[in-house]
């Protein structure tokens, strides 16, 4: 593969990626928020759901950007 195409391929992916882990992330947020509980009940739920999504993405990314640094020897 080109490296041209495999950085463009990359970049599209960890775009993808963040749009996808954002919209995840507002889905998570939103479903706990309409819950019955009080805010210091949901408070946990949010701060463990973003730190494991985020916490994945930016996993991915370095990831990525490994393996694409990998393949430019």
């Amino acid at each position: 593969m080109k490296k041209e195409t495999l950085f463009t391929l990359v970049t599209w992916t960890k775009r993808l990626l963040g749009l996808t882990a954002f919209l995840v992330w507002g889905y998570v947020i939103f479903t706990i928020s309409q819950s019955p509980a009080p805010f210091i009940e949901q408070a946990p739920y949010c701060m463990g759901s973003t730190m494991l999504i985020f916490g994945l993405l930016t996993a991915v990314y370095k990831g990525l950007d490994h393996w694409s640094l990998q393949n430019k020897m």
